[in-house]
């Protein structure tokens, strides 16, 4: 038999004095809302107080009501349920219980249930009506958690529906007005009744610091506790701190702080926070009689009430979750708090006794603080409200009676994430997976894994992990003792998951209890004691097992079974992954970061439990935002997976579509994204399948317009050959307005295929059938091509071979500016190359003329381009004058240019006046080279340029058609021939008076070959090349060799005359050799160049050359014998004059040479005196110098003395004198080296006259054959170019 409750109400209470007040309320409204400080006894009283009206009573014929009271933790439900237990003295869960999560201490005959408000949400699922209550009293409203605001806009629709359901809203820090508002029926807003007082008055200080290195928060809340402490005044105190990491630093710096006193050694110091083990949370609520200091959380700012709490040290700031709705992540981050936070904690003081509350910061920083905390749903992410409305069928969330509504932008958010684990449609209606996923009672991510991993067979593994994610993790790791914690805990890591390593903690828990076959199962205590010993903290092994309990007898009322075979790495990860897309990370580079979705950026938690890195690819459990970003419950995944479980998510792109030959279709670029990360790139993907039309246009404008595909349909071929006739026609008259342009010829193939045909099979196949009814389909004639005729393009205009060398040569026509072969190439076979004339290549072809010569009339001067103007008039007419038979290729265009200008203009034009880099390079002649085999040896348009790179290959190839180099010359020559011989040419006499038999080719000793001719006529393959035949010396004989060059083969004749000649006076040479004057002292002079044989061979060569040699030169056997019958008697007396001028040059050789060492005080003078000592007498200056100049050098070497001595009395005048000569050597030796050392007879003319120049303007005393000045040989420049 039940006694009647003895309900009491402390008088102390100002709950208890408005007692009746409340009653009234209650019994006339349906919600009521009561505000009162802290400590004034509202979270014991209302209950009671319902209870005394009757509500939460048994009625004959009803259902049994509870007063449902919510608290917002778990820890605040069950004290507050032990309290009101001792005031009613009944046993805990008799008539007053509770109920959280993993926790149920309610008997059937109870009245009072307190929980927490996620327990009271998650009944609205089983019991939309709630009718398990008749009261319901929503404690602790000013936090505004998600549930909170949830519940109180679910009641705000429900109250109507349940006239019986009476509703108290209470908190001493409440907006009262905004929620009487929110309750407002048709008698007005809600009833606001204020409590006001409390058990004992608290007195604020404020003690704000500066933080600096030497000074922190924790000599802060020392100094706060020695105020408090101050001369033996007892009492505990709750210091409120930000996190759990602030509670273990203050902790160990009170302890050394409160060790220098015996009243503070006695002193504990306890943490408080919501992850603290049950045990510990326990001996914070039991008496002491010592002093204590509590170092806890926000988590103490409501409900509980810490026995023994007089004092209160606020730091003014807490650890606030907030979802970040561009990174989609949430961030932990300290803030400061707001003036009702700050309240709710000096309400924990002043039950016991006055009480003092320190904040430590400034007042006015509390006054200009928010008067209420952020509600949480505006700060969090709103998938789970939004997914628990549609499935409870409450409507949209912007129509929800929210106290706050939530910003459109964080629905959005919502919804974005149900679409992306698949749980609303484009709609945003739910889809089948969603409503599965609305009665799992877990968060959205977690559900949509186990769903996945029921399809997948890993639903065994999966619930392990989810129930894992699900509760704080089982693994311990005290401060004191981390180093052990970590060894023990190396077991239980993997080296590519965290979850992974979930499971093989799970199995270890479950293996090491025993009982399985033969083992034996440990005690409950011995099993707690294994665990500690492995750092493994029993309550949350206990809750990781009630969570999987649940979640398993979730999964049996489906009706779904659970796999029997281990899942495989790629199952349990792809299932994983099913609700974590937005959390996948692709490293970057060879940095420790990963880029995740959405453009954000994570680290890798420090306290990962891996073995190893992670690989390139990875997906988090979750991304929290602390000091940085950092993911947390790692797993390694292969980036293929994100195909399988987010291809309702990839955005997919088609790049560089294109023609592809190989399988005749159109082709793109596959690229994929996941939230801005690329899944892959570059797959070949069929365009036709995503852009129809697009793949028909291409295939048309690349396979047929461009002629990309290689097809040997008929049509195909000829219409290529019509097209390259008429872009040849546009490449020799160089204009783009000859062939039609491409959208004429894609209109034409546009309009005759079927819009069915996309690539080249279906091309095939339409035109083999439609062309038997029209054999000319899809053929374009070379009027469908032409926007015009091009009347002036003409094969006598344009060529298609040019004569070069003696050989006709093939042409190539090209208009693109920029280009390399732009205008006209011809190619030029090796063995010619020596042949071509420069003067025929800058007449280019007749139709090419009138471009040139206008180039070159515009380069002239204004004056006499001024008496030329129109231009394109007078290039006309000059054009058609020089492209007559008898006018055309005959000599220089530009000679014959400028005799016409001349004329036309009456004026001195100097060719120099032509600039030709004005021209554009299209209109000079481009040269390609070619060997016997059609390779490409080199290109460009600078002939000499070309025959200093090919000239000795292009000599060697010649001599080998000629057929006159035999093994044993070929092998004696210092240059061999680059190519192998041609096939056999004919050589004969030239039909020219001066031709002659063809000789053997030696060697020879002696004139035994006949008549020399000069030239020779070499056929091949139907053309003709002229060879020019030359004795070259060999040292003890004379070969017979043909020679592409004229000047060359004259050099080698000279040599090879000399040679015939000295061996027929073999016995004279010796004794001229011994018998040349003062060769001994000329010797000495010449060390510094080369050694007595050299010079005396030099001298013999020349004194040889001197006596035989004068023009004209011997062509067969009498005139060689005549020549050298003549010589022979005076040999010896040109080699004494020839040593007698050489040792002339040789001692003002030495004279000079002397001088430049002893010239010190200008070294400039001294050192361009140097280089044209060098360049006048060196190894060779004898065999080198032409005798002509021979015989001035003495006074080129008597200048240079003569320089340098008036070089000290005038350095000025010198260096003014040399910067002249200077300028005009320059351009000499910059143009030698351009024709890469080749040079002619004006060059070398201009080489004296810089030498003449010099005697000229550094030593007059000396005279010169000839006026010379600078303005001179500013004129015979000017002709030489």
């Amino acid at each position: 038999m039940n006694l009647p409750l003895q309900i009491d109400f402390p008088e102390g209470l100002p709950v208890s004095a408005r007692r009746h007040e409340i009653e009234q309320a209650m019994r006339e409204h349906q919600v009521i809302i009561v505000c009162g400080e802290t400590g004034s006894g509202k979270t014991t009283q209302l209950p009671k107080i319902a209870l005394a009206l009757g509500r939460g009573a048994r009625r004959e014929g009803q259902r049994a009501s509870l007063i449902g009271h919510t608290q917002p933790r778990r820890i605040a439900a069950s004290s507050v349920a032990k309290r009101i237990a001792e005031e009613l003295r009944t046993p805990l869960g008799e008539v007053v219980g509770y109920k959280v999560r993993f926790q149920d201490r309610l008997q059937a005959s109870a009245q009072v249930k307190l929980m927490t408000d996620g327990i009271l949400l998650a009944e609205t699922q089983r019991d939309p009506l709630l009718r398990a209550y008749d009261t319901l009293i929503i404690d602790e409203a000013h936090e505004r958690s998600l549930n909170i605001d949830f519940l109180l806009g679910y009641l705000r629709q429900l109250l109507p529906r349940r006239p019986d359901l009476k509703l108290v809203i209470t908190s001493a820090t409440i907006d009262a007005d905004r929620f009487a508002r929110h309750f407002a029926s048709e008698r007005g807003p809600a009833p606001v009744i204020m409590v006001s007082g409390r058990t004992y008055p608290v007195e604020q200080r404020y003690r704000p610091y500066e933080e600096s290195r030497e000074y922190g928060l924790n000599h802060a809340v020392a100094d706060a506790v020695d105020e408090l402490w101050q001369g033996a005044a007892g009492g505990d105190i709750l210091v409120f701190l930000p996190g759990e990491r602030e509670i273990r630093d203050l902790a160990d710096h009170l302890r050394g702080h409160l060790s220098h006193t015996p009243l503070g050694r006695a002193c504990e110091i306890l943490p408080l926070f919501s992850r603290l083990s049950q045990s510990d949370q326990e001996r914070v609520f039991e008496a002491s009689n010592g002093r204590r200091i509590v170092l806890a959380t926000n988590v103490a700012e409501t409900s509980l009430t810490v026995p023994g709490i007089r004092y209160v040290i606020d730091v003014g700031t807490a650890r606030v979750k907030r979802y970040s709705l561009r990174s989609k992540v949430e961030q932990l981050q300290v803030e400061p708090i707001s003036q009702a936070a700050a309240q709710q904690r000096a309400g924990r003081c002043g039950r016991v006794a006055h009480g003092v509350c320190i904040r430590l910061y400034e007042e006015a920083d509390f006054l200009k603080r928010a008067r209420f905390t952020d509600p949480e749903i505006l700060r969090s992410s709103l998938a789970s409200v939004i997914l628990r409305m549609k499935s409870l069928g409450l409507g949209l969330v912007e129509a929800f009676p929210f106290i706050d509504a939530p910003s459109s932008r964080a629905i959005t958010d919502g919804h974005q994430l149900l679409t992306e684990l698949g749980a609303v449609d484009e709609d945003q209606q739910l889809t089948p997976l969603g409503r599965e996923l609305a009665r799992l009672p877990l968060d959205p991510r977690i559900g949509r894994m186990i769903l996945d991993a029921r399809n997948r067979g890993a639903l065994d593994e999966v619930l392990v992990i989810a129930s894992a994610l699900s509760v704080q993790d089982v693994r311990d790791r005290p401060l004191e003792a981390q180093t052990q914690a970590d060894q023990q805990h190396a077991k239980f890591k993997d080296d590519r998951s965290e979850f992974s390593g979930y499971l093989t903690l799970w199995r270890w828990l479950q293996d090491v209890r025993g009982g399985h076959g033969q083992t034996h199962q440990l005690s409950n205590r011995q099993y707690e004691q294994l665990l500690k010993a492995n750092y493994i903290h029993v309550r949350r092994v206990r809750e990781w097992r009630d969570v999987h309990s649940q979640l398993l007898t979730v999964v049996t009322e489906q009706g779904w079974k659970l796999n029997t075979t281990a899942a495989s790495y790629e199952q349990i990860h792809l299932s994983m992954l099913s609700g974590l897309l937005g959390n996948i990370g692709c490293k970057v580079d060879d940095e420790e970061v990963y880029l995740g979705a959405r453009g954000i950026k994570f680290h890798r938690h420090p306290g990962a439990h891996l073995r190893k890195k992670p690989g390139r690819w990875l997906v988090a459990a979750e991304l929290v935002e602390t000091t940085r970003l950092y993911g947390r419950g790692l797993a390694a995944i292969d980036p293929t997976w994100l195909e399988q479980t987010g291809a309702h998510l990839l955005k997919k792109q088609w790049l560089d579509p294109h023609f592809d030959v190989k399988s005749g279709e159109v082709l793109a670029f596959e690229r994929a994204t996941l939230y801005g990360l690329v899944v892959y790139s570059g797959r070949r993907r069929p365009y036709a399948a995503v852009d129809p039309a697009g793949a028909r246009e291409i295939f048309i404008r690349e396979a047929l317009v461009a002629g990309a595909w290689p097809s040997k349909l008929p049509f195909v071929q000829a219409n290529q050959v019509t097209l390259r006739k008429v872009q040849e026609l546009e490449h020799k008259s160089r204009r783009q307005d000859v062939l039609v342009d491409e959208e004429l010829i894609f209109a034409y193939y546009d309009a005759q295929i079927p819009e069915q045909v996309l690539n080249a099979r279906d091309l095939e196949a339409w035109w083999r059938g439609a062309a038997k009814d029209q054999p000319k389909l899809l053929h374009m004639s070379r009027e469908d091509l032409m926007r015009h005729e091009a009347a002036s393009v003409t094969a006598q205009a344009y060529p298609r071979v040019l004569r070069l060398g003696g050989v006709d040569c093939a042409t190539e026509y090209l208009h693109d500016p920029g280009d390399g072969r732009d205008g006209l190439t011809v190619t030029v076979p090796l063995f010619v190359l020596n042949q071509v004339s420069e003067e025929r290549c800058e007449w280019l072809v007749p139709g090419m003329l009138k471009d040139k010569v206008q180039a070159l009339l515009k380069s002239l001067p204004q004056k006499p381009r001024a008496r030329l103007v129109p231009l394109p008039e007078s290039a006309t007419r000059l054009a058609q004058e020089l492209a007559q038979e008898d006018v055309f290729g005959q000599g220089s265009l530009t000679d014959a240019l400028l005799q016409r200008v001349r004329a036309d203009t009456g004026l001195d034009v100097k060719r120099a006046d032509f600039k030709l880099d004005m021209v554009p390079p299209h209109l000079f002649m481009n040269l390609r080279v070619v060997d016997e085999h059609g390779r490409q040896l080199g290109m460009g348009r600078n002939l000499g340029a070309l025959r200093a790179d090919w000239g000795h290959q292009a000599r060697g190839a010649f001599q080998a058609l000629a057929q006159l180099k035999t093994p044993s010359a070929a092998s004696t020559r210092p240059e061999p021939a680059a190519t192998a011989p041609a096939p056999a040419a004919a050589v004969k006499p030239s039909s020219g008076p001066t031709t002659g038999a063809s000789p053997a080719p030696g060697p020879y000793t002696e004139w035994r070959f006949g008549e020399l001719p000069e030239l020779m006529e070499i056929r091949k393959g139907g053309q003709t090349l002229v060879g020019f035949p030359a004795l070259v010396d060999q040292g003890t004989a004379v070969l017979i060799e043909v020679f592409d060059e004229p000047e060359v083969a004259q050099h080698h004749h000279r040599s090879g005359l000399r040679r015939l000649f000295a061996l027929q006076m073999k016995d004279a040479l010796k004794h001229l050799e011994k018998n040349i004057p003062d060769l001994q002292k000329m010797a000495v002079a010449y060390m510094p160049l080369g050694g007595q044989e050299e010079l005396r061979q030099q001298i013999i060569e020349l004194a040889l050359e001197r006596a035989f040699l004068l023009e004209p030169w011997p062509t067969d056997a009498a005139t060689f014998q005549q020549r050298l019958e003549e010589g022979r008697g005076r040999l010896s007396l040109i080699a004494q004059e020839v040593a007698r001028l050489c040792a002339q040059v040789m001692l003002e050789f030495t004279n000079a040479s002397k001088k430049i060492r002893d010239t010190k005080g200008h070294p400039e003078a001294a050192a361009d005196c140097a280089q044209q000592l060098q360049r006048l007498v060196g190894k060779h200056f004898v065999r080198e110098t032409p005798w002509t100049q021979m015989q001035h050098l003495v006074r080129y070497l008597k200048a240079i003395v003569m320089r340098l001595d008036k070089c000290r009395a005038d350095p000025a005048r010198d260096r003014q004198r040399m910067s002249e000569v200077k300028a005009q050597e320059q351009r000499y030796w910059r143009l030698v080296a351009e024709r890469r050392g080749a040079s002619d007879e004006r060059m070398l003319e201009f080489r004296w006259l810089l030498e003449e120049l010099r005697v000229s303007l550094f030593a007059q005393e000396l005279r010169t054959p000839q006026p010379v000045s600078v303005k001179r040989l500013d004129k015979a420049w000017a002709q030489l170019n």
